[in-house]
């Protein structure tokens, strides 16, 4: 499970160091996607195939299921951790998520999600008020 919010920065060629307790359950090879709400998506090998798996099961008749599995599978990258546990993040995903130099990785159970600082921040700031409204409709 991914868990804890971490503040890094990327180097020139685009790379980030993933926290060394995250290491262990993403494994040396991992896929970075487009996400939800402005970030980016990593995951393990496995867990992205099950969720490539469900995904699958979407009705192709359904245009808005075609789109997003287009806009997915055509944006993900396969990404291998390096000895000193850094992965580079593809400039197509960083351009699009808008990274910058700073960024967070957040832990999200069996994700992780790649924001850039300022986005995250402003995205928390307008949720995190909402914590226990959102927690009483879902649970």
């Amino acid at each position: 499970m991914l868990l804890g919010e971490f503040r890094h920065s990327l180097d020139v060629k685009g790379r980030v160091f993933l926290p060394a307790r995250w290491r262990e359950t993403l494994g040396s090879d991992v896929v970075i996607t487009r996400g939800l709400d402005g970030c980016l998506y990593l995951m393990a090998r496995s867990e992205f195939d099950a969720l490539a798996a469900r995904l699958g099961q979407m009705q192709l008749e359904n245009p808005n299921a075609r789109a997003y599995a287009r806009l997915f599978f055509a944006k993900a990258s396969e990404e291998t951790v390096d000895a000193q546990g850094r992965i580079t993040i593809p400039g197509h995903l960083r351009e699009g998520a808008g990274l910058t130099k700073d960024v967070v990785l957040a832990g999200a159970s069996g994700r992780a999600e790649i924001w850039d600082r300022s986005r995250y921040d402003t995205y928390f700031g307008e949720v995190e008020g909402q914590y226990e409204e959102i927690a009483r409709q879902l649970l």
